[in-house]
């Protein structure tokens, strides 16, 4: 299935001038599952028809024109990239255009990249020059075929309904405008010649195949370029949201010292939304200026594994990592920022069995420790990987708590995703499948049979996304192995349904995950590896992993190509719901002093499985030990027949 709406300059203007244009446009992205609504309909309307007469006006009605173009691995589109032949190079020449209705705006305060933007449902807005950038690199460092020796790629911001004067904040920023050019209604002159300056009047049929057809480069994976991201932040592109939320860090880092009120920046996403990359974005930038910056999360595997790749060379590096029980008695704004990764992994209060007495006495809500660590504390969190019990971070908690302590928030959504390919398709397929919208507390029921419970709907395919089901664990291990002599990157895990053994006498872990004749151990229990298996913080990210089954605790926060995930019974389908068997788990954390009640326990279990469906970037293969579960994924994904193709086949 196509992406990309494609045609040429002269069907543009010809189709959009009676309309036609914009329903065929609407109709194709529904098809390919994603929402349009009113307002960016109406942007449509208010901007092609005007790139189409410019285009003809300036003779290039040959040129190829591809609208709501997805980026490679991502849920993003650009407006508009433009496909022609260079005219003093002859190569292929690309152009992303951003087209804004702007007609007024003002800075946000103490910001050159913010700004208010007249009549913007949504504040701040970033400057679109920045924006834009941000989309050529990002399509640059992903398509093979725009490498620069073999075509020319650029980024431009046109705001046709705009004069100089309503915009000079835009045009006074010299960050937006060494960023990329901008045009406005007041320049159509400059814009017109702009357009000839990269298109020659030909058609660019050629270049849009040879966009639409190129290999998507690999993935720049968080950890693999941790060590580099410290030292330069050009290793990630930041777009849209994800850079206004590293912006509006950095802003009011800058206002802090002199402010007399404190801000803390709260940033949600789901899985693979670019939170963990703002983190180091934002970390390596600050610590660079000097600022006084800490990273801290509530999960060992990931602490651990960051202190070991992002500081493999430097102590000082390794110490910029803590944990969110490290601040108990911390000075009260002794930092600048305190980057707070996976915040909602937040517990109710950071004693332990270690604290000492005298810690104990003050210990106060871990949130409050938090919030008071640092001048401009930042929460980046997925209220639907809660996964434990006690664990308690979510907007509302620590809008509450700022508000008790007099702290602003300010709040960005990233509503992008990057993990499992860019299918949106598949991240709302998991939550309809887990039912995960119809717990009470969370939102709305996603689908619903006749009797108003929730149902699953079968997997309705997505190129993006390679998703099946397998008929053993031992089918599932060999296609995965063969992703592996491919050179993908993958790992199973499974639900912690079978107990956990510490390794013999003789130094060998116990295969205590059985399943009729399969077996395999879990991960390492510790942070020493066993023989040839990494320890648990690194299960994840080293080549020996893959001969152990992970869990949540090993899986969460990190990603790989492919994603074996076996079911336990700790949650089964039963006629036409879900059940979750406490009985069956063997989680230290949900029993003794840990326990909790039934309805925490279903709701618990299904994030666990939220996550652990979450983390394979090319595709997952499921498999259930319960029959009933197992025929009932059946019915909803295809089956692993052949072993042999990059992808699952029917």
């Amino acid at each position: 299935m196509v992406s990309t709406y494609r045609l040429s300059a002269r069907s543009l203007r010809e189709t959009a001038m009676v309309d036609l244009q914009f329903t065929a446009l609407r109709r194709h992205l529904v098809y390919q599952g994603t929402a349009v609504g009113h307002g960016e309909a109406a942007s449509w309307r208010g901007s092609l028809p005007v790139l189409a007469r410019d285009l003809a006006d300036a003779g290039l009605e040959r040129v190829e024109v591809l609208l709501e173009h997805r980026l490679p691995l991502s849920s993003k589109r650009t407006d508009v990239v433009l496909a022609g032949v260079h005219p003093r190079s002859r190569r292929p020449s690309f152009l992303v255009v951003e087209l804004k209705q702007w007609s007024r705006v003002t800075p946000w305060p103490e910001s050159t990249t913010l700004f208010d933007v007249d009549g913007a449902r949504y504040r701040p807005s970033l400057h679109p020059s920045l924006q834009v950038r941000g989309y050529a690199d990002y399509l640059r460092d992903f398509t093979l075929a725009l490498a620069p020796a073999r075509a020319s790629l650029g980024g431009v911001a046109y705001l046709h309904n705009a004069s100089d004067d309503g915009v000079a904040p835009l045009l006074a920023s010299p960050e937006g405008i060494e960023a990329a050019p901008l045009y406005t209604g007041s320049r159509r002159g400059e814009w017109l010649d702009f357009l000839t300056r990269h298109f020659a009047d030909e058609p660019g049929s050629e270049a849009a195949d040879l966009l639409l057809r190129s290999k998507i480069g690999p993935s720049k994976q968080l950890l693999a370029h941790a060590a580099a991201e410290i030292r330069d932040r050009e290793q990630f592109q930041l777009l849209d949201e994800q850079e206004i939320a590293y912006r509006m860090v950095v802003e009011a880092v800058r206002r802090g010292r002199g402010a007399t009120t404190k801000t803390a920046v709260v940033v949600t996403g789901g899985p693979g939304s670019g939170k963990s990359v703002i983190a180091l974005s934002l970390l390596g930038q600050l610590a660079r200026e000097g600022r006084s910056t800490l990273h801290a999360t509530g999960s060992r595997s990931f602490t651990q594994t960051l202190r070991k790749v992002a500081g493999q060379r430097s102590r000082e590096t390794q110490q910029l990592f803590r944990y969110f029980n490290q601040f108990i008695d911390a000075t009260p704004n002794d930092l600048d920022v305190l980057l707070l990764d996976e915040a909602h992994r937040i517990r109710e209060t950071s004693v332990d069995r270690y604290t000492r007495k005298e810690m104990r006495d003050r210990a106060r809500p871990q949130v409050d420790e938090l919030l008071t660590a640092a001048r401009v504390p930042v929460f980046l969190l997925d209220e639907y990987q809660v996964v434990r019990p006690g664990e308690s971070g979510t907007v509302d908690l620590i809008r509450d708590r700022a508000r008790v302590l007099g702290i602003e928030v300010e709040h960005v959504d990233l509503n992008g995703q990057f993990r499992a390919g860019g299918s949106e398709a598949y991240i709302e397929w998991v939550l309809d499948l887990l039912g995960l919208e119809s717990i009470p507390g969370v939102g709305e029921i996603v689908h619903e049979d006749d009797d108003g419970e929730p149902h699953p709907r079968p997997w309705p395919g997505d190129d993006r996304y390679a998703l099946a089901v397998a008929d053993s664990p031992e089918q599932l291990e060999e296609f995965l192995r063969r992703r592996l002599d491919d050179g993908d990157s993958a790992r199973i895990t499974a639900g912690y349904c079978w107990p956990w053994s510490d390794p013999t006498a003789s130094g060998e872990l116990v295969a205590d995950v059985k399943i009729g004749a399969w077996s395999r151990p879990w991960n390492v229990k510790s942070e020493r590896r066993v023989g040839s298996a990494p320890p648990s913080h690194l299960w994840a990210t080293e080549p020996g992993g893959f001969e152990q089954v992970g869990c949540v605790y090993t899986a969460q926060g990190f990603e790989y190509d492919w994603n074996g995930l076996i079911l336990g019974p700790d949650l089964v389908w039963r006629s036409d719901r879900w059940v979750a068997q406490r009985a069956e788990s063997k989680d230290p954390a949900f029993r003794g002093r840990g326990a909790v009640d039934a309805p925490t326990f279903d709701r618990l279990i299904r994030n666990i499985y939220k996550v652990l469906l979450t983390r394979g970037m090319k595709g997952a293969v499921l498999y259930s030990t319960d029959p009933e579960t197992q025929e009932m994924l059946r019915g909803l994904l295809p089956t692993l027949k052949s072993i042999r193709g990059p992808r699952p086949t029917t």
